[in-house]
């Protein structure tokens, strides 16, 4: 054990080395300086567990709940959110550990840590009838949330949504956070670079792959105890075991909607179909030149298959 945190530390010298040659070393954001950027005539901020949970509430109709995924925030949801607020009450939030609203102050990120987050956000702007949504992490907080609380849910839509497991390897930006030493240097060391190289994993066509994008990214990482709040997560131990995961999805008598990318690379086209053959009441459809954020992404194509399921009366 000691031989392998000395290679570590002996190869965090090297990384810190080459990252300051690269100017790579990045000090927080503060909460003050984001919300200038990053907040609108649409944010609003709530107390919930001690923290000021950063949300948008926009447009008028019947409520539709967003749950970003992880390492994103509730910009994920913009282009949907613009086509949707002409019918319909669009509800988003940065979750805690991610965006504007940050860090919570006991370091529990598990799924039911999330469920009782989403539960009081929602009880508080008094929202108990609704669509609800969720793309990856915010699929497996969804999930469990209709599991939990299903007279709530008039239907449930999953994007990518995580909870099962993948036969992938974890994506690399997890296994750093993991990795003892290395998690460390994250503290400090999160060039643009790193930042882009997740997203191209995420997104099946690199050419979408803005500065702008990336940049927003990086900042929000940036936000004072998000980093910290990522390495916590990453090594949080979501699984309550596959079978235990299974009989709650199959408790599920909601009407689902799953969007799948089929190139994505973090949780492929196969757990989709997994979790589509368990839910008892699912419909998935698959986006073939998406990959992980099929919204944030395809949103003109990703629309049309939510608004048709949406507009189904059946």
């Amino acid at each position: 054990m000691k031989n392998i945190k000395k290679k570590y530390f002996f190869y965090a010298l090297i990384l810190i080395f080459i990252l300051l040659i690269k100017g790579a070393v990045y000090k927080d954001i503060s909460f003050d300086d984001l919300k200038t950027d990053y907040a609108n005539k649409h944010s609003k901020f709530i107390e919930i567990d001690e923290m000021q949970v950063h949300y948008r509430d926009e447009g008028t109709g019947f409520p539709i709940v967003l749950i970003h995924g992880t390492a994103s925030s509730l910009h994920t949801w913009n282009d949907w959110t613009n086509d949707l607020a002409k019918n319909y009450r669009v509800i988003r939030m940065d979750l805690p550990a991610f965006g504007l609203t940050g860090p919570n102050r006991n370091g529990d990120y598990s799924i039911e840590s999330y469920t009782r987050f989403l539960k009081q956000f929602l009880s508080k702007i008094k929202v108990d009838k609704f669509y609800l949504a969720g793309n990856s992490l915010g699929g497996n907080i969804a999930w469990n949330y209709a599991a939990e609380y299903p007279a709530q849910i008039e239907k449930l839509i999953l994007i990518d949504a995580s909870g099962l497991p993948t036969n992938k390897p974890q994506p690399a930006i997890f296994k750093l956070a993991k990795t003892p030493v290395l998690n460390s240097l994250f503290l400090y060391l999160t060039p643009q670079f790193i930042i882009r190289k997740n997203m191209e994993q995420v997104y099946a066509d690199d050419t979408k792959i803005t500065d702008d994008l990336v940049i927003r990214y990086h900042e929000m990482a940036l936000r004072t105890g998000n980093r910290q709040a990522f390495i916590d997560r990453a090594k949080t131990d979501f699984k309550l075991g596959e079978k235990a995961n299974l009989e709650k999805l199959k408790s599920i008598k909601t009407q689902t909607l799953l969007i799948w990318g089929a190139q994505d690379s973090w949780i492929p086209l196969d757990n989709g179909k997994r979790m589509h053959r368990v839910l008892p009441n699912s419909k998935l459809v698959v986006l073939e030149n998406s990959g992980h954020v099929p919204m944030e992404e395809n949103p003109t194509e990703s629309l049309v298959v939510l608004k048709e399921f949406l507009n189904d009366k059946n």
